[in-house]
């Protein structure tokens, strides 16, 4: 299981290495009044490949090698709403042979504490066989900035 798993207070924050803030759609509210809770996996996943993108790494449409999510997951610690913005911040806390852990928390405006956390696995893959590969010597130079200290 991911650190994201782990029980105990989510990560405050000042934790986080890079910082993503994203507009809320009505649609992403449900019956309730606050996001539903599998919008916030779309803004993760928002924020990890804007990050890759950004960072001159990832290119979907001819790359070799493909990161593919192998595990996520999220837990709630109060609700946030259209029409407020999400701020996700990022960090990674295991990078492997072939796969990065990412963990995400999701903030309200400027809130200091996340209103949720999440985390992807992403295993990457050549794109041809779909076999796992070992992780580009660009891909680990681009994600050393969101390691945190102990971690990895």
């Amino acid at each position: 299981m991911s650190d994201a798993g782990r029980r105990g207070p989510m990560r405050s924050r000042c934790e986080y290495r890079h910082f993503l803030t994203l507009p809320t759609r009505w649609q992403d509210n449900d019956a309730y009044g606050h996001i539903n809770n599998a919008a916030y996996y779309g803004f993760i996943d928002t924020a990890v490949n804007r990050y890759l993108i950004d960072g001159g790494f990832l290119d979907w449409e001819k790359g070799e090698v493909i990161g593919l999510v192998a595990e996520n997951g999220c837990r709630y610690a109060k609700p946030m709403a259209f029409p407020d913005p999400v701020t996700v911040g990022l960090c990674v806390t295991r990078i492997g042979n072939s796969s990065v852990h990412y963990e995400a928390g999701l903030f309200s405006g400027d809130d200091e504490d996340a209103s949720a956390e999440g985390y992807y696995v992403h295993v990457y893959v050549d794109r041809a066989t779909t076999r796992p590969a070992p992780l580009p010597d660009a891909l680990r130079s681009l994600l050393e900035p969101l390691v945190l200290h102990g971690q990895v």
